[in-house]
């Protein structure tokens, strides 16, 4: 039997996705504050593509990109701080979903199969930009960096969510764009999906993984799913 053939005879309950990098392009309003921050000091700002590949490591990897320092110098935190702060005031500015992620949602809709959000992103940001983006509703829940006690790689938000769409765990499957994804997938039990449209960091690999599935595009992600 192929991955595909594995992935479609199995009982798919609910849909859950990373959001930065899986549903939404947040891309430019992360890299966007890093630029705010280089001008107000006299700085030329960076092609958005300096920052694209770290976007999945938050404040840390925009202030790394931005000014070159980690979380071991003595000014991080009050980069991080006003990162933060100047994300908070652009958070919408340019974020938008991916494009063909649309139809994936609208594809779930129409075969009554319900999907949520699971982001390590705090709810501080996350609940006022999926709601802006028209996300919440109709994602059936979001769980946000700091709902649960722990973040991806743990598997507790995933299963979090799993409960609150009252779908068991192994019924579930996990999308998203970073490693931490398909490790926190398959620790919940769930069947894992990573998508190669996404940051995906500096780190190994997408087919490194480990996933069960990968797709290249929204298309991929709807004929894995047996929805297209």
């Amino acid at each position: 039997m192929s991955e595909q053939d594995a992935l479609s005879s199995a009982r798919i309950g609910a849909v859950l996705f990373d959001l930065d990098g899986t549903l939404i392009d947040s891309a430019p309003d992360l890299g966007g504050a890093g630029n705010d921050m280089r001008v107000a000091r006299g700085l030329p700002p960076h092609p958005l593509e300096h920052f694209r590949p770290m976007v999945g490591s938050g404040a840390r990897g925009m202030v790394g990109r931005a000014f070159g320092v980690g979380p071991e110098h003595e000014t991080f935190i009050e980069l991080r701080d006003e990162f933060l702060q100047r994300y908070e005031a652009r958070i919408t500015q340019q974020t938008r979903l991916f494009p063909q992620m649309q139809a994936v949602l609208a594809a779930l809709h129409a075969h009554a199969v319900p999907w949520g959000i699971v982001t390590n992103k705090a709810a501080r940001f996350s609940e006022p930009l999926v709601r802006a983006l028209g996300l919440l509703p109709p994602a059936a829940t979001l769980v946000c960096g700091d709902t649960t006690p722990h973040s991806k790689p743990h598997p507790a938000p995933l299963l979090e969510a799993a409960r609150r769409v009252g779908v068991p765990a192994f019924e579930c499957v996990y999308v998203g764009d970073d490693l931490r994804d398909v490790q926190a997938g398959r620790a919940a039990g769930m069947m894992t999906i990573a998508v190669a449209w996404g940051y995906l960091g500096a780190g190994e690999p997408i087919e490194a993984w480990d996933a069960d599935h990968i797709a290249h595009t929204p298309g991929d992600l709807l004929k894995l799913l047996r929805m297209a």
